[in-house]
């Protein structure tokens, strides 16, 4: 079923799209089956890799597999766009206009160029992303304190270690004073990503790296995973939190495992958990991975709460559909009560889907600021 779901826009595209085409049917046929080999992306992992999450063919494969994806997916809704403006042109004059062949070749060419505009977009080391955030009654001794938020990296054969370690560089450079990870490392079993993920080996802040799951972790074996990154040196908040003193100051950091862990067998999301035995009166930031139980963390008393995710909605107009599924929540900076909570668009994204245009990735510094 999930197949065939993606086959539809290619079925429209060759429908309404190539058949009308004024080509010799061989040239017709050609396009017709590299169409239906890109819409079928999907099922060509799962047969050739064993998960539709994780193409396990080299990169230029799996950059070429997401423009033609992209491509036949764009073209499906500019076709019936197209023929949607057709019908209502012959409802008032009551003929049907001629579509003449440029027009059908400006929209190939359109779907084209974005599909490319926006894969280069998505593979790219994201750009600094500088923000301030201001938390009422943070202790003096924590203004200007300064986090890195990773999210959402999916290292994998699209995102290798070349990638990784250029992240891992740019974020050093930061000179952050706690670096967190909010889920979605990977895309690919431990054995395969191992050398791709190792360059998180190198990461540096003065108060430590902090990580909790993302439902990507849960595909691949998240025990496995987690305990390799404890081993790097990464403080796994799992339903847990640590606290962070400057003199008699503490500040809390929090983590929820994330909502997928109960399906998977582990233990699930449980803030009341995380927050067990944490000091009195200390301002907590909280790590969850989906930005959808935001509302429950801001009855808890969480000052900010950090997520990811939802990449930001990886494109115009598709990011409000997107934060219907995430009650709302879908990129950048909420207030939800006395709480914030930022949905960050995601440092990269999943390799199955890899498209942006008009939310760009992000390397996200956050300077804490006393609140009034």
């Amino acid at each position: 079923m999930f197949h065939f779901v993606f086959g539809l826009p290619w079925l429209i595209v060759v429908v309404r799209f190539i058949l009308p085409l004024p080509w010799p049917w061989m040239f017709k046929l050609m396009l017709a089956l590299v169409l239906l080999i890109g819409s079928q992306y999907h099922l060509v992992s799962r047969l050739s890799s064993g998960s539709v999450f994780a193409p396990e063919f080299p990169r230029s494969l799996v950059i070429g597999f997401n423009i033609v994806f992209a491509a036949v997916a764009m073209l499906a809704v500019f076709q019936l766009v197209l023929d949607a403006t057709t019908i209502g042109i012959a409802l008032m004059q009551w003929t049907f206009p001629t579509i003449a062949p440029g027009v059908r070749y400006a929209l190939g060419i359109s779907a084209l160029a974005l599909s490319v505009l926006g894969v280069s977009q998505a593979v790219v080391v994201p750009p600094l992303k500088d923000m301030e955030i201001a938390i009422a009654d943070l202790p003096p001794e924590f203004d200007g304190y300064r986090l890195v938020q990773l999210t959402d990296m999916h290292i994998s054969r699209l995102f290798p270690a070349a990638w990784t370690e250029a992240v891992v560089s740019a974020t050093n450079a930061l000179d952050a004073d706690m670096i967190v990870i909010t889920g979605d490392f990977i895309d690919g079993t431990l054995d395969r990503r191992r050398g791709d993920v190792e360059p998180l080996r190198k990461l540096v802040a003065r108060d430590g790296i902090y990580a909790i799951t993302g439902n990507h972790e849960y595909f691949f074996d998240a025990g496995a995973y987690m305990r390799h990154f404890a081993a790097m040196n990464m403080q796994v908040l799992a339903n847990r939190h640590a606290v962070i003193e400057r003199g008699e100051a503490r500040l809390v950091i929090a983590g929820l495992n994330d909502l997928s862990a109960a399906r998977a067998g582990s233990p699930a999301s449980d803030l009341r958990v995380a927050l067990r035995g944490a000091p009195q009166g200390a301002p907590v930031i909280l790590l969850d991975h989906h930005p959808g139980q935001a509302r429950q963390a801001a009855e808890a008393g969480v000052a900010l709460q950090l997520s990811g995710h939802t990449h930001g909605g990886m494109i115009v107009g598709m990011d409000r559909l997107l934060a219907r599924a995430n009650n709302g929540f879908v990129s950048g900076l909420y207030r939800i009560g006395a709480m914030q909570l930022y949905v960050n668009n995601g440092t990269a994204l999943w390799p199955g889907f890899a498209l942006r245009l008009g939310r760009p990735a992000e390397l996200t510094r956050i300077t804490l600021r006393r609140g009034t």
